[in-house]
């Protein structure tokens, strides 16, 4: 059987590899630290998970509106005026199956054969593979961790062309937890408008920011740059839903009324137990999110301080999302053999860089509790001091 080009070109994961592997272990019964979570260890609050029970039991389980119900979306759009100063209406607003599907619309939307997609290095795994099956092509914009993993105006100006479509701007970011100032966006912002590209503002890490960093929305920064931005956000990480799947999409009426057709005849429309609990979260208390972020900000600085104390292996702390960077490049080896090393010699699981796009790193989530991480950071010093 030939397969599609579409298809065949995506690579087989080599984060589910290794998760895979070290879940098989702890089944084995062997005691594995895991640093691999892309996801929160906190359940959902409970009023959420009564509205998504009370959805079921109302019998609110048919078919919505294949943008997302009224209801939610004049949530989401109330959400966007208080905390991030952005004037969204309900039509400009599609709630789909998580922000990974939000994003996979938007490309599927803007992009063709052709047309060339911005992405800082490093990156979430998963933005060149959506580009890919789009057709379009993804150009890498190098970082480094004396910047912060952050691009520079400099850096982006030097790679856009004619065929540049759009780029893809994370912040807070996974995998490095860069978070970019006003003054850094509003230098993307005047390059976006000036060259015409659009900017798929990825926000899903928003509420998880750390000391005195402050999350800000680019498409605040005036109306030009807001007519060329699509905001994306979801419910997985601030409120611990990820297998609720709702994400949402906002921007112009007429790439969003595109993007509302595209997911009518692929999806239909989100969970509407889903729906319901994801209104709940949004319009509900939201002394949830800062109970988990100050968790999450404790973890951090343990984490952080327990690398700084190794040989060999550093990091720069991370003011947004669950995710510490580690520089393993003194170690003389690649990122996949230092997390299999890692993982069958430390009994520690970590995602290599590789697929992120910077092979001399390795990834670390403290979406753990402290007594993990306090162990695992005692095995990995003790595997570097032998690997150094």
């Amino acid at each position: 059987m030939k397969l599609t080009k579409r298809v065949s070109d995506i690579a087989e994961s080599v984060t589910l590899a290794i998760t895979s592997k070290a879940k098989k272990m702890v089944k084995e019964g062997i005691d594995v630290v895991s640093f691999a979570a892309g996801e929160p260890d906190f359940d959902t609050p409970m009023h959420i998970k009564e509205a998504g029970i009370e959805a079921i039991k109302s019998g609110f389980t048919k078919y919505t509106p294949s943008s997302g119900t009224l209801e939610l979306r004049e949530a989401i759009a109330g959400k966007f005026k208080k905390d991030n100063a952005l004037d969204y209406s309900p039509a400009q607003i599609v709630v789909s199956n998580g922000a990974k599907h939000s994003l996979n619309n938007i490309f599927q939307a803007l992009c063709e054969e052709g047309d060339e997609v911005l992405i800082p290095s490093p990156y979430w795994l998963s933005y060149p593979a959506m580009v890919n099956m789009s057709e379009a092509a993804p150009v890498f914009i190098g970082t480094s961790a004396g910047n912060n993993f952050k691009i520079t105006e400099k850096d982006l100006a030097a790679k856009i062309t004619k065929k540049t479509k759009c780029f893809v701007l994370n912040s807070p970011s996974n995998p490095a937890g860069s978070v970019y100032s006003a003054d850094e966006m509003k230098a993307i912002a005047g390059l976006a408008v000036k060259h015409g590209f659009y900017v798929i503002s990825d926000e899903i890490y928003e509420k998880l920011i750390y000391g005195g960093a402050k999350h800000v929305s680019i498409a605040s920064l005036g109306r030009e740059i807001y007519e060329r931005t699509i905001t994306v956000n979801g419910l997985s990480k601030s409120y611990s839903m990820t297998g609720w799947r709702i994400g949402y999409a906002a921007g112009p009426l007429e790439i969003m009324k595109a993007i509302a057709n595209l997911q009518s005849h692929a999806a239909s429309n989100p969970s509407s137990i889903s729906q319901k609990a994801a209104t709940a979260a949004i319009a509900g208390d939201q002394r949830c999110v800062a109970e988990m972020k100050r968790e999450f900000e404790k973890r951090r600085d343990l984490m952080v301080s327990g690398i700084s104390g190794m040989k060999n292996i550093a990091c720069i702390k991370p003011e947004g999302a669950f995710y510490v960077l580690c520089d393993i490049s003194k170690l003389k080896m690649s990122s996949v053999e230092a997390a299999n090393k890692l993982l069958d010699e430390a009994r520690v699981a970590v995602i290599p860089g590789m697929p992120f796009g910077d092979d001399s790193v390795i990834r670390l989530s403290f979406a753990t509790g402290t007594a993990q991480i306090e162990k695992g950071m005692d095995r990995i010093k003790e595997w570097v001091s032998k690997n150094g």
